[in-house]
């Protein structure tokens, strides 16, 4: 019998262009019973954005006011004024239609989820086969300016500095094997047996 204290969190996290996004979506799809966790944020939505799919789109005020009554598991001010944050009433809301739930946050948001769930998480960094390849990937996105593209490298670099906080390191050489690995390193760890509680 599934209840609200066998819920599990599996928390993915990676440098920018290392391909976490595309581990995030395989996993949601393998029948793993995972659902994704909805962040909050400060910034208006863009266009093709939807309320409660891709972001709680909150104003500055009412974030603040949401970190005062302590409502956050964790929050980050990324920039002035830019608030992202995982709402504890959506890690209930997840575990409470006995599903387990699938975060897919930055190296420090995963962190800090890591350690506020303890046992309850595993946690996965997706690691780049190297600095140059994530260059390579970055470019041929087309998606950013030379600026950007350094930026993104440099922050990569103390990113990777963090992999051994995480439980697991998924090297994504070959896209097809890693994700294959995912999946069976997440089946596996949400088919233990019970482990201690978390409060939220």
């Amino acid at each position: 019998m599934y209840s609200e204290k066998k819920g599990r969190v599996i928390i993915v996290s990676a440098p920018s262009g290392a391909g976490k996004t595309t581990v995030v979506k395989h996993l949601l799809e393998a029948g793993l019973n995972l659902v994704f966790s909805v962040s909050a944020c400060s910034r208006p939505p863009r266009s093709h954005e939807i309320e409660g799919k891709d972001y709680y789109f909150l104003s500055v005020e009412k974030f603040r006011k949401k970190i005062s009554e302590e409502a956050f598991i964790e929050w980050e001010q990324v920039y002035p004024g830019k608030y992202y944050g995982t709402l504890k009433q959506e890690v209930r809301r997840i575990w409470q239609e006995s599903h387990h739930i699938l975060f897919d946050v930055d190296v420090k948001g995963g962190t800090n989820l890591k350690q506020y769930f303890g046992d309850r998480a595993l946690a996965i960094f997706v690691m780049p086969p190297s600095l140059e390849e994530l260059e390579r990937r970055l470019r041929a996105r087309k998606a950013d300016p030379e600026s950007s593209i350094r930026e993104r490298i440099q922050k990569a670099s103390l990113e990777i500095t963090y992999a051994s906080r995480f439980d697991y390191t998924l090297v994504n050489d070959r896209l097809e094997t890693a994700l294959k690995e995912a999946e069976q390193v997440v089946s596996r760890f949400l088919g233990e047996k019970d482990i201690q509680d978390s409060v939220i």
